[in-house]
């Protein structure tokens, strides 16, 4: 692991402190796992914008639907 040194203000120090202490972690696993948690959620959002310019550049045609209807559709009896 490397060491390095973050500047906070008084008050998130305060405040990332507290939730250490109550999650019973010290201040660097607590700062570590907020900025993996950030950090997949940055992913999410940018896999989720990819998809969103892709189905708007390729959208899907009416017919595309048709499909899922007859596998999405309750069985009769």
């Amino acid at each position: 692991m490397e060491t390095i040194q973050v500047v906070l203000d008084a008050g998130l120090l305060k405040a990332a402190d507290d939730a250490a202490a109550r999650a019973k972690v010290n201040r660097s696993a607590l700062i570590r796992d907020a900025l993996r948690a950030h950090l997949k959620r940055l992913r999410e959002a940018e896999l989720d914008d990819q998809d969103r310019a892709g189905y708007l550049k390729h959208p899907q045609r009416s017919e595309e639907y048709e499909v899922w209807e007859e596998v999405a559709a309750w069985p009769e009896g």
